[in-house]
């Protein structure tokens, strides 16, 4: 084990699933020579060369419609989009092709891509760079959904993503690139895709969330214990399929839910948990499940009004009060 951002653990997935599986090829805007916008393929050119460390013009569809057909003559591709943002110009290919095209051929043909995708905010980004738009993938049947929020889980969901033979959408968050270090085994630990991690035990109240709000949850969570609300947070780390038996299973113990991210209010993940929770477990409820997220906004350039917006350790705080005090 040893300590390695949430940036690093990535880049050793990669390097290692490229090492390991002479299929496994990287394509995207300058991630060649220049290692990419963020730094995460910095080396991979080096070591393995441009056919497969490949460099393409601005154009998202362009970058998976190459992964689909790549995926179908047995490469496994892993796309990256240079924002989460701008995933919407390759959205037909993912949703209508990538998505379907398992269904469509009865099982006889699979598209094994992985499509990267640097999402959320907290680093002014503005319109364009800020963006969580995770919602609109987990509606798809057809495709897979993680977003882990450690460095452990950024290796290990990466590596199985890239083993998987459905097309995953890998989202990474900006701000835990350099922020977020932790302990990352050498060698091959796999992260399983549709399994949950309790993060912290609890018996007052569950708090269900994912990617960059883990943390402030966690931090949330200790403040609250100090008040005698013991609090269960659940790190989802994948949302398609999402481990629904886990949640569950919390709702029975607290009786009490708090569904916490970054993307907005308005038909979000939490949505969907909400509406599962109520359907499957209103016997268990004490209160009302509520929600705490992004408004219904766009990300603006200013800092100061982005702070505003996020959820954070105080406002998570305050929302676990309200729910304990229903």
């Amino acid at each position: 084990m040893r300590e390695l951002s949430y940036l690093e653990a990535i880049r050793e997935a990669l390097q290692e699933e490229m090492r390991r599986d002479p299929k496994v090829f990287v394509l995207g805007e300058d991630v060649g020579a220049y290692g990419g916008a963020f730094g995460v393929t910095q080396g991979l050119y080096d070591e393995f060369g441009e056919m497969r460390v490949v460099d393409t013009p601005i154009s998202e569809s362009a970058i998976v419609g190459i992964s689909i057909g790549a995926a179908l003559r047995g490469y496994r591709p892993v796309a990256e989009m240079q924002f989460a943002d701008f995933i919407s110009c390759g959205f037909d290919q993912i949703v209508n092709q990538a998505a379907t095209l398992r269904f469509r051929y009865g099982g006889r043909a699979s598209v094994p891509i992985v499509v990267r995708a640097p999402s959320g905010g907290n680093v002014g980004g503005g319109l364009y760079h800020s963006q969580n738009p995770e919602a609109w993938f987990v509606h798809r049947p057809g495709l897979k959904v993680v977003a882990p929020a450690t460095a452990y889980d950024a290796k290990g969901l990466l590596k199985a993503a890239i083993r998987d033979d459905n097309p995953v959408i890998y989202f990474e968050h900006k701000y835990l690139y350099r922020r977020a270090k932790g302990e990352v085994p050498e060698g091959d630990e796999i992260v399983p895709i549709g399994s949950a991690a309790v993060r912290r035990e609890g018996t007052g109240a569950t708090l269900v969330t994912y990617a960059a709000m883990v943390a402030p949850s966690l931090e949330a969570a200790g403040r609250l214990s100090q008040e005698g609300i013991e609090t269960e947070v659940i790190d989802l780390r994948t949302l398609l399929p999402y481990d629904k038996e886990t949640i569950l299973a919390s709702v029975e113990k607290t009786n009490r839910v708090l569904i916490v991210h970054e993307d907005v209010k308005t038909l979000g993940m939490g949505a969907e948990l909400a509406a599962v929770i109520a359907e499957e477990r209103f016997d268990s409820l004490d209160a009302p499940v509520m929600r705490l997220t992004y408004p219904d906004t766009h990300p603006p350039f200013s800092h100061v009004l982005e702070q505003a917006n996020l959820p954070n350790a105080d406002s998570i705080a305050q929302a676990l009060r309200r729910l304990a005090a229903y």
